[in-house]
Order: structure tokens, then sequence, then C-alpha cells
């Protein structure tokens, strides 16, 4: 495993991570003995970061990451997430009340006395307009209840806005094959201040493992079934926000451009380790097989020039007029 510095933590993070959505709800069926299992693998591989929130099963996946950190002498660096619980989801939500209330429970299910990073959970766009909400977060941080904290967003400006306050020592934001804007200029903002990025939806959900087809189905609990309009958060968040069909046809085009020995899954995190400014990737696992598959996504040879302007021109063929200037 290799491993970069995240931000101004002096954290050395597993640049292949460990995203732990699929693990708490609304991506179908899982069994927390499978899911114990595969946090255990990471570990076992060098997986040293693990990104969870609140909400990913009203507070399961923490629950099991709180077991994790009982049962394994490594160090590991978890970051959650706070805000979505609110409802309504407003900005005005977003206060120093509510912020000191969630890290509390997020304290409890983590089974913790300070959290290492808390991320707002992809507020509106106002709250990244309000230097109260980040004094409030200074305040976690001089009480000892939070070590760090960040971001997660759904916009390149959002993104942008968020890493001028110099408290912020992460940005969660889309970034795969299927997302390219956050290269463009956010990346060069982000490592002129040292402020680290945790890809997240690297996989767009799962399209880019190269395993779905037309007649793929999903289950009633998982999103990729019910949110594929923004149904009940930010569409970004299923199949980031492309087309299932075009998708697809995305898919076959980029299926050519893996390396031999390679799978899709494995390709397409390869090529976000590309951007040097990105820290890590947080690809989500339910079972010990697929933490084994993204694992070795590390392990293979640096991309050419060729094979990263082929997938550009899938991006700009198929996907740019869908997602680009929306996110």
């Amino acid at each position: 495993m290799n491993y970069r510095e995240l931000g101004r933590t002096g954290w050395k993070v597993s640049e292949i991570s460990f995203g732990a959505w699929a693990i708490g709800s609304m991506w179908g069926k899982v069994e927390d003995h499978e899911s114990l299992a595969a946090l255990h693998r990471a570990i076992d591989l060098g997986v040293n970061f693990i990104d969870t929130a609140d909400v990913y099963g009203m507070g399961r996946s923490q629950r099991l990451i709180a077991r994790l950190r009982k049962e394994r002498r490594e160090t590991i660096h978890v970051a959650t997430k706070a805000g979505r619980r609110l409802s309504p989801h407003t900005a005005d939500g977003y206060n120093k009340q509510n912020l000191t209330r969630f890290a509390e429970d997020n304290l409890k299910n983590l089974e913790t006395d300070c959290l290492d990073l808390v991320q707002l959970h992809c507020p509106p766009t106002e709250v990244f307009y309000r230097p109260e909400v980040f004094g409030a977060l200074d305040d976690l941080v001089t009480a000892g209840k939070i070590r760090y904290y960040g971001v997660s967003v759904e916009k390149v400006e959002e993104a942008l806005k968020a890493i001028e306050y110099p408290g912020v020592q992460s940005v969660q934001i889309i970034f795969n094959m299927f997302r390219l804007r956050p290269a463009e200029l956010f990346f060069r903002e982000a490592w002129r201040r040292k402020v680290g990025i945790l890809a997240r939806v690297p996989l767009a959900s799962g399209l880019l493992s190269g395993r779905m087809t037309r007649e793929t189905m999903f289950s009633e609990d998982d999103h990729r079934k019910f949110n594929r309009h923004g149904e009940m958060f930010d569409m970004g968040e299923t199949f980031s926000g492309v087309d299932f069909e075009t998708g697809l046809r995305a898919v076959e085009e980029l299926r050519g451009l893996v390396p031999q020995g390679a799978t899709m899954t494995q390709f397409a995190l390869r090529w976000i380790l590309m951007f040097d400014a990105v820290t890590c990737a947080i690809p989500g696992a339910k079972r010990p097989a697929q933490v084994d598959e993204n694992f070795c996504a590390g392990e293979l040879a640096p991309l050419t020039d060729s094979q990263m302007a082929a997938v550009r021109n899938v991006y700009d063929k198929l996907i740019r007029a869908q997602v680009h200037q929306r996110w």
C-alpha cells in the first residue's frame, strides 16, 4: 500500500482507503459479519483511513468501525460526517448547537473521546458563505471534541469556497472518469493551500466496475434504484449523475483501455491515483473480495498519456454535456 499526506494533519493515509456508506445503508442487503470481515481485510492490506457518516444506517456503519478499532491494534484514522440528519436540510440548521449535538452523537457511535476528522455532509451551498459555521467547528476543535475538520461537497464552487477557511483540512468530492471538472481548477488550488482531497464515488456507484448491464436489477432499498433522478438526495450521488444507459455505453468504450490482467475497477481507481492532488480514493466494499480487488489498483503501473487522453475523449464525447457544468 502506498500512502499520501492528508492536508496539514501530519497523517499519511492509504491511497486506496475504505468508504463505509455501503456497509451502513442504501446499497441493498448487507450482512454485518461480512462488513466486519471486509473492514478487517482492508486493515490487513494496509488501509488506515475509513470514511463514514452518522446517517449511514443511522449509526450502523460507525458502530461497526468502533468494533473494528477494538479488535485491531493498528492506527486507523476515521473520517465521519455531520449535517444530513437535519430535517429539513437547510443552511440555518448548520449552527453551533446542532453541530455540537451531531459531534456528541458521532463520539458515542464511534466510542471515542475525540473525532479524528469531521466533515460537513454536503450542506446547502449557502453554508459555505457563512463564516460562523466554520467558527463553530473551530470551537469544537478547541473543546477537544474533534481534531480536524473538512467538508464533503457536491459542487466545485463549494469546494473552492470551503478552502478559503483556514481550518479546512480536507475536501471530499466526487471524482472519477465520469467527473473530470474538479481537476481543472480546484485541484490546483487545494494543492497550493495544502488541503487534502478525498475522491468519493470513485466507481460511479459501480458503473465503472464494468459489471453492470441493461438487465442489472437493484433492490428497493438501493439508491441506484430510487435516486436516479434525485428523488431523495442530489442525483449526482447516484451514478455520478450520469444517465444509466449513457454510462453503460461509456464503460464499453473505456473497457478497451484496461491493462492486461487488470479489472475495470482497478483501472478506474488507478486513473484517480494519477492525480497527485488526490490524497486517496474511498471505494466502498461489502465483502473481503471487493477489498482485495480495490487494493490491487495501487499495484498497477502508471497509466500512459495515451490512456489518459483516451479517457478524456470518452468523457468529452458521451459524459461532459450531462455533468460538467452542473456540478
